[in-house]
């Protein structure tokens, strides 16, 4: 089953075309990482698979249906965006911040049930910021707002996951836990996760297929292994690439295929 689809999409970003002719399907299960060079228009695409800004031209479906058809309170209960910044914090605690997640199914005013308390308490657990529920939610570190924002979104209990790169900001710890997450949500739980990565190596380790960005347009398409070369990365990123196969995993790693140079001992650094 189709989950999401984009038919030519042309987007801009303060009246600048950033992307045009963008046509990919996602399957419903399916982690889909789009990854490219700084300024290439990850987030503005994502922004605008999340109903926030309009296409300049094309079609996005979400199930089969135009994404701007229904209201946008059908579109919250089938489809959660997480931004980048995860700064979406208001002054209140972080349960009630999580609970906001509730509105689609709910409405903004009516108390939580019983059942809605069950899943801000699971969403709190999914991310690791139970014992963070009573702090004031502006009171955080940049990584626990972070990890509050993808709690609010995983408590809306929508089918398809937007997600801007989740993992910015966290450590290794919490980044793994992301990842695996976001593994779990896909292949067991059956969601449809489309995820803007920079690290290329967590974007091998945990998508089925990415989508490469460049120069304004889908560079490529594929799996990890099909897209992830070292002639086309090199190219596209503009500095040499290592690609080798993970002893244990079968994903690529990728490194900067580049030798730092101490500028001390080549002279730049030397006095006049």
């Amino acid at each position: 089953m189709i989950a999401f689809s984009l038919d030519k999409v042309a987007c801009a970003y303060d009246q600048r075309s950033v992307l045009s002719d963008i046509s990919f399907e996602v399957n419903a299960g399916e982690i889909v990482a789009l990854i490219g060079p700084n300024g290439v228009g990850k987030t503005t695409l994502l922004r605008t698979m999340a109903r926030l800004m309009h296409p300049v031209t094309g079609k996005i479906y979400l199930m089969g249906q135009d994404l701007w058809q229904p209201s946008q309170r059908e579109i919250a209960r089938k489809l959660a965006y997480a931004s980048q910044s995860g700064d979406e914090s208001w002054d209140a605690t972080v349960e009630q911040t999580v609970a906001l997640g509730r509105a689609p199914h709910r409405g903004w005013f009516l108390p939580l049930n019983e059942q809605d308390q069950e899943v801000v308490n699971k969403s709190l657990e999914q991310v690791g910021i139970t014992e963070l529920r009573k702090r004031n939610a502006t009171r955080l570190s940049g990584g626990e707002k972070k990890r509050v924002n993808l709690a609010r979104v995983l408590a809306q209990e929508a089918s398809v996951l937007l997600l801007d790169e989740p993992t910015a900001h966290l450590d290794l710890k919490y980044q793994t836990e992301i990842l695996n997450l976001v593994h779990r949500l896909a292949h067991q739980e059956g969601m449809t996760v489309i995820v803007s990565l920079h690290d290329l190596n967590q974007a091998a380790m945990v998508a089925d297929r990415v989508v490469l960005l460049h120069k304004g347009g889908i560079n490529a398409i594929g799996t990890a292994a099909e897209v992830m070369t070292q002639e086309r990365l090199s190219a596209v990123y503009g500095v040499p690439i290592l690609v080798m196969k993970h002893s244990s995993l079968a994903v690529p790693v990728i490194l900067p295929n580049v030798q730092l140079v101490d500028s001390a001992v080549n002279g730049a650094g030397n006095d006049a």
